[in-house]
C-alpha cells in the first residue's frame, strides 16, 4: 500500500492549533515584542538630522553676522543653545557633548564682506557620529554657497546662474526616511517573532516530552513538519498584516504597488522565516541552544540584507552573506512594491529567489526533523 505523503496533516493541524491556543507565552512573544520593535524602530530610524545643539562665538557682533546666525538657524539643521567667549570654551562644549556644533564668526566678518574680500568663519564639527556630522557639514557648506552665489550675482548684475540643475526626487519626493526604513523594519521583526518563538516552541515541547509522542506515532514526517508550520503561519501573517497597518496609519507610508503582491511575498517569507526556526529546533538541545543559534540569523540579517547599508558599497564577503538571508529579499521586495510600485516583471527574480529558499529550507527541515530530534 503507497504511503501518503503528508499522511496524519489533519490531525496535527488539530493539535498544533490547540497547542498554540494553550501557550500564551508563544502568542506573547509572537505578537507583543514585534508591535513594540516596529513603533520603536520606525520613529527611532531617522536620517533626518533636525534641531542639532550649536554654541556661537561672535566676535563680529553686527546685524550681517547675526542674519548669517539666522539662516544657520532657519535650515532646521541646527539649534542656537548659546554664546561662548572664546575657540576653547566651544571646543570644551563640544567634548562634553553639550552641542555638536561650534560656529565661530571672526572680528572683520562684516567688514570682510563689504570690501568684496573672502569672509572666513569657522564651523567645529564633532565627527565621532559620522551621519549627523556628514549631514550638518553639507547643510553648512551649502548654505554658505548660496549665500556666495547670490553676493556674486548681485556684483555681476546677473539675475540667474549659468546652469541651472532640475532634481526631481522620485518615489519618495519628501524624502522621509520612515518611507524608506519601516518596511524594512517590518522585515527584522517579523523575523524576531518568527523563527525566534517557532523555535523556542519546538524545542519547549521536546522538553516537555510531548515531541517523542509524535514522533513514534504513524504520521508521515512531511505532515508532520506542514502540520507544526501552518498555525505559526497564520500567526505570522496575522501579525505582517498588523504591521502593514501601523506602517500605513500610523507612519503614514504610502503603498504605490499591489497590494496582493506584497502579501504574498509577506507569505512565502514567513514561511521561510519559520522552516529557518523549525531548522533551528532541529540542531538546538535546549532553549538557551535555540535562542543562540536564531541570534546567529538575526545580526547578520540587520547589518548584511541592506536594511541599513547599501549591499552594492559592502566587501564582496559580506554582500555575499547578505545574498543568503531571506530577509534581504524581502525587504528589497517590500521597497519595490510599497515605494517604488513596481510591477511583476521588475521583482520576480527576488521573488523566485525567496520562493526556492522557503522550499529548500522546508525540505531540508522536514528530512533532518526525525533523525536529529529523534
Amino acid at each position: 500500500m503507497k504511503r501518503k505523503p503528508f499522511r496524519g496533516l489533519g490531525a496535527i493541524l488539530f493539535k498544533e492549533f490547540i497547542v498554540v491556543w494553550r501557550d500564551p507565552m508563544t502568542l506573547f512573544f509572537m505578537f507583543f515584542p514585534p508591535l513594540i520593535e516596529m513603533i520603536a524602530f520606525g520613529y527611532a530610524l531617522d536620517n533626518d538630522v533636525k534641531h542639532m545643539p550649536l554654541v556661537i562665538l561672535n566676535e563680529d557682533r553686527t546685524v550681517e553676522s547675526r542674519q548669517f546666525i539666522d539662516r544657520f538657524v532657519n535650515t532646521e539643521t541646527f539649534r542656537v543653545i548659546g554664546e561662548v567667549m572664546s575657540v576653547d570654551q566651544m571646543a570644551s562644549e563640544i567634548r562634553k557633548v553639550r552641542a555638536y556644533y561650534g560656529l565661530q564668526i571672526p572680528p572683520k566678518f562684516t567688514q570682510d564682506l563689504r570690501a568684496g574680500q573672502p569672509a572666513q568663519v569657522q564651523l567645529l564639527v564633532d565627527g565621532s557620529n559620522s551621519t549627523t556630522a556628514l549631514q550638518a557639514l553639507n547643510t553648512a557648506l551649502a548654505l554658505t554657497l548660496s549665500q556666495s552665489v547670490e553676493a556674486l550675482l548681485r556684483e555681476t548684475g546677473r539675475h540667474s546662474m549659468p546652469i541651472d540643475i532640475r532634481p526631481q526626487m522620485l518615489y519618495n519626493p519628501t524624502m522621509r526616511s520612515p518611507n524608506f526604513y519601516v518596511p524594512g523594519v517590518i522585515g527584522i521583526v517579523l523575523q524576531i517573532g518568527t523563527t525566534f518563538a517557532t523555535a523556542m516552541a519546538v524545542v519547549r515541547e521536546r522538553e516537555k516530552g510531548t515531541l517523542e509522542q509524535l514522533l513514534v506515532s504513524p504520521l508521515s514526517r512531511w505532515g508532520l513538519m506542514l502540520g507544526k508550520l501552518i498555525p505559526y503561519l497564520c500567526i505570522g501573517m496575522t501579525m505582517a498584516v498588523i504591521l502593514f497597518l501601523i506602517m500605513r496609519f500610523l507612519f503614514h507610508v504610502p503603498v504605490a504597488g499591489n497590494t496582493v503582491a506584497m502579501l504574498f511575498s509577506t507569505f512565502v517569507y514567513v514561511f521561510a522565516l519559520l522552516s529557518l526556526g523549525l531548522l533551528v529546533a532541529t540542531k538546538a538541545e535546549n532553549q538557551m541552544q535555540a535562542l543562540q543559534m536564531s541570534m546567529t540569523f538575526m545580526l547578520p540579517s540587520v547589518f548584511f540584507s541592506g536594511f541599513i547599508f547599501p549591499r552594492e558599497t559592502m566587501p564582496w564577503i559580506f554582500s555575499a552573506i547578505g545574498g543568503l538571508l531571506p530577509a534581504t529579499y524581502f525587504i528589497w521586495l517590500m521597497r519595490a512594491i510599497i515605494l517604488r510600485g513596481a510591477n511583476f516583471l521588475e521583482y520576480w527574480p527576488q521573488l523566485a529567489t525567496l520562493v526556492v529558499m522557503s522550499i529548500v529550507l522546508f525540505c531540508v527541515c522536514a528530512l533532518r526533523f526525525r533523525k536529529k530530534i529523534g
